[in-house]
């Protein structure tokens, strides 16, 4: 850990709070280079942290942590804040297994007052914890900190119309790091928002208020439009005033003498919610992040002098970019083919496919509600939408897979990334849920690839399939490495396909967890125990015939999934009592993800930790048999 002059003064925010203002450049400067140096050590999200490193001094200075509540939205930004707040020296562990998260976490610190790595949420639970603040009639400061995209999220604009109703005293900071919402910052717009966040301003506001009510009405109506329309004229705050919020700014969140005088007025205004227009660049103060198309938003482990991230482990490609080469082959053919992300273009690989189809292309921001229904949308006039979402973020639009996909028997693709394990994200981002919360929708077709080019044929089975909706999910990381064919053929509805035949002992795999079932099945035969595998390929429908003719074949069965309870295993049991099979067979098992949150870890890890490792199948096999 490097050496510096006040960083290393500074345990808890309350040391910060002890620095004279014009301490303050110099402590950014160290906090920025030791945040340099960690995340080139360790990997992370390094960007967002670098734009708010002024922010997060200012907050921590101004503010009394942790009476007083920061909530950092998504919480990409949050690295500064760790540091400041007695975790320095944990950074090291920053997203090993038994280390620090990556996001704010409230096991880990109260200076975390709300979890967060998904997006949008911080206005919402500020509320929730003002309102609970003032029906206990205490006295203290709530901020949520929101941006880095956050904003486009429909959730955000909930919570705020909801705030500007209720009047509770909240501080809202809308980080504006990469877009442009209001005029350039500057001196002017900074001495405006200094000017209209102070307690003369707001008495004179106050004032005026109260004598509009003895004006006739047409000079009340006039005297509202010059005010508002006059600010909004200089901030670009008249969205944020017309839903109930004080607003102030635009202001430079790198400065000082800006950023303090604000905060202060702000934190002793008790008339209702304000909200803080800060604008930060994203990367600030490190060349190659500033320089970087996506400003070193995430990173693995990098050379500091050059910005030169180290290289994967393997050459071989991602599952991500086999469903995009795919995607766009198959859209070479068929024009009706619709790409669809809710912001996140290089995640799921579909950056490559608007280079290549632009007019087909759909960035729609942090909204995977509208995302779905405007796939469905897309659907109905015969078009074929590729939704390429995360497993995880799917989650937040549950209901329009039901309501306005599956109930409409729409024919809405959705690729699903992401699933299963994703390492050093850890729980907030893991996609165990998909094919529980996908498979118990009437009119769903659910597909799993065992590898790269079982995921390449679900994408041209998907391109075929006009008959409903049909969703394939496949993992984070690198495929196999197998060779393809020159052609690429679609998957059969429904239909399994038999790896291996053996006897007595069944394993029915789905995903691409069969990689540890092949290691198990190997395991077991140098045991002289000869288990058939199959992959099941699909979750809904199941291949009927295949499983109930090897069920009956076999003494024993066991299921495989990279997944929560209630998905692929759940439909066999389902088709194994409606076949009567139960009694045919001596034991049955399945072996899943376990009822809890899994803790960022590296993938291996995170699947011996599950039990879904060839070590662990093997031997509750060898249990089922009664092998000693």
């Amino acid at each position: 850990m490097a050496s510096y002059a006040l960083l290393d003064e500074i345990n808890v925010p309350s040391d910060l709070r002890n620095l004279k203002e014009n301490d303050l450049p110099l402590l950014a400067r160290e906090l920025r280079e030791e945040l340099i140096n960690i995340v080139s050590k360790t990997g992370g999200h390094l960007g967002a942290g670098l734009g708010v490193i002024e922010l997060t001094i200012a907050l921590h200075y101004i503010f009394e942590t942790p009476d007083d509540r920061i909530i950092w939205d998504v919480g990409h930004q949050s690295y500064p804040h760790k540091i400041l707040t007695g975790r320095r020296k944990l950074m090291k562990t920053l997203r090993k297994g038994g280390g620090i998260s990556g996001f704010t976490k409230r096991s880990e610190s109260i200076y975390d007052p709300f979890g967060a790595a998904h997006s949008s949420t911080s206005i919402s639970s500020g509320l929730g914890m003002s309102v609970a603040r003032d029906i206990e009639k205490k006295d203290y400061n709530i901020i949520s900190v929101i941006g880095d995209g956050a904003m486009s999220a429909g959730m955000a604009y909930e919570a705020m119309n909801n705030a500007g109703v209720m009047k509770n005293k909240l501080i809202v900071i809308l980080n504006d790091n990469d877009m442009s919402i209001a005029p350039p910052v500057g001196a002017m717009s900074a001495y405006l928002a200094k000017l209209i966040s102070g307690g003369i301003y707001r008495g004179f506001r106050n004032f005026v208020k109260k004598i509009m009510r003895y004006l006739p009405p047409p000079v009340r109506r006039g005297l509202v439009r010059f005010e508002e329309y006059g600010r909004g004229f200089f901030t670009g705050g008249t969205l944020f005033e017309e839903m109930g919020f004080y607003y102030v700014g635009p202001i430079d969140g790198h400065n000082f003498n800006h950023l303090l005088p604000i905060l202060k007025n702000v934190k002793s205004n008790n008339d209702g919610p304000t909200l803080i227009h800060v604008v930060t660049k994203k990367g600030k103060g490190y060349a190659p992040a500033e320089t970087s198309e996506d400003k070193f938003h995430g990173v693995s482990k990098f050379n500091i002098n050059t910005g030169k991230q180290e290289p994967k482990s393997t050459n071989l490609p991602a599952y991500t970019k086999v469903f995009s080469d795919q995607l766009i082959e198959e859209a070479k053919s068929d024009e009706k083919i619709i790409a669809i992300t809710a912001a996140m273009p290089s995640g799921t690989g579909l950056d490559a496919f608007q280079k290549q189809y632009p007019e087909r292309y759909f960035d729609v921001g942090i909204a995977e509600q509208h995302a779905v229904t405007f796939a469905a949308g897309l659907a109905v006039d015969e078009f074929k939408p590729f939704c390429a979402i995360y497993s995880t973020f799917l989650q937040r639009a549950y209901d329009q897979v039901i309501h306005d996909v599956g109930i409409q028997n729409l024919p809405v693709r959705f690729a699903i990334d992401r699933a299963g394990l994703v390492g050093d994200d850890g729980a907030t981002h893991a996609g165990s849920f998909d094919i529980m919360y996908l498979s118990a929708i009437p009119n769903f077709t659910v597909m799993a690839p065992s590898d790269e080019l079982e995921l390449a044929r679900m994408v041209k089975t998907s391109a075929n399939h006009n008959s409903g909706p049909i969703a394939f999910r496949y993992p984070r990381g690198s495929v196999t490495g197998m060779d393809f064919p020159n052609i690429i053929k679609p998957i059969k509805l429904g239909q399994a396909r038999l790896i291996s035949k053996g006897e007595d002992v069944l394993i029915i795999s789905y995903g691409t967890i069969l990689k540890e079932c092949i290691i198990a099945r190997d395991l077991l035969q140098s045991d002289n125990i000869i288990p058939t595998l199959i992959d099941a390929r699909f979750a809904k429908p199941l291949d009927r015939e295949m499983l109930t003719n090897q069920i009956l074949s076999h003494k024993y069965v066991l299921t495989v999934e990279e997944g929560s309870v209630g998905g692929f295993s759940a439909q066999v049991t389902k088709m194994i009592q409606d076949e009567g099979l139960l009694k045919k067979i001596l034991d049955y098992k399945n072996i899943l993800l376990p009822d809890i949150f899994i803790d960022h870890d590296s993938q291996a890890n995170q699947i011996i930790t599950s039990g879904l490792d060839a070590k662990n199948i093997h031997k509750t096999i060898i249990e089922m048999l009664n092998v000693q």
